[in-house]
């Protein structure tokens, strides 16, 4: 019993520690965060999804692999980077389920996610500066059907679970299960997990392996955004029972 306390203590006191330093950054560094975040993450996950199929390209699975631990490791990375600073979110989904939780401002909450979706093409654009192919080219990679729309309402529901999970039980822990979770979604889920509406939006502009059609774009975003609810709702209610009686035996 003391042991489970001790822990359940030191969790909110690494949760406290954070918010703590959180309000030691102001918005124009917030923000700022938010944009290199989500740049940095653009640029690994089109970068290595154009490096994975240069070095196999008859190999579909070896660039997808390629592709997958360069984005788990560059989130771990990232968030500790960042989180402090502004959250790390580098995702509207999130935003949005922060905001329905009240942890987050309206117009804060604009201005990140509009932030996210500006940072993640201009994440594309340093992408295809480093690999020398067009700025900007609408894909014509084929991503639609309900299989791969339930696929991303599964990856986001399972991202915001993640990360609500580890925030309620360990907070440290948070950049390494999402590194992980998503790495894990890439191949157990057919859509490879985009888990993120301005990720899905840059992506709609290379037309490279990591690349979706634009017209594909709008059934991914509405699918993350039902996820990324669905996610709130469920977790808001079953990460916070009701408090026990004190005399209730444990």
């Amino acid at each position: 019993m003391q042991v489970m306390l001790s822990k359940r203590f030191y969790c909110i006191g690494d949760f406290i520690l954070i918010l703590k330093n959180m309000e030691n950054f102001d918005t124009p560094r917030k923000i700022t965060a938010e944009f290199f975040g989500t740049a940095f993450l653009l640029a690994a996950v089109i970068g290595s999804g154009i490096m994975g199929e240069k070095l196999s390209p008859s190999n579909p699975g070896v660039a997808l692999l390629a592709n997958t631990l360069a984005t788990g490791a560059i989130l771990a990375v990232l968030i500790l980077i960042f989180g402090p600073m502004s959250g790390a979110h580098f995702n509207p989904a999130v935003t949005l389920a922060f905001l329905i939780r009240r942890e987050i401002r309206l117009g804060l909450a604009i201005i990140f996610i509009s932030t996210q979706i500006f940072a993640a093409i201009f994440g594309a654009i340093v992408a295809h500066l480093m690999f020398d192919v067009p700025l900007l080219e609408a894909s014509t990679q084929i991503r639609t059907g309900p299989g791969q729309w339930v696929a991303e309402v599964v990856a986001t529901f399972g991202l915001l679970a993640t990360i609500f999970g580890c925030i309620r039980f360990r907070v440290s822990a948070v950049p390494y299960a999402v590194g992980l979770y998503i790495s894990a979604a890439y191949w157990f889920t057919s859509s490879t997990s985009f888990a993120n509406p301005a990720v899905t939006i840059a992506r709609s502009l290379t037309n490279t392996f990591s690349g979706i059609r634009p017209e594909d774009m709008p059934g991914f975003i509405a699918s993350q955004l039902i996820g990324a609810v669905l996610a709130t709702i469920v977790f808001g209610w079953l990460l916070h029972p009701k408090t026990r009686n004190k005399n209730t035996s444990i």
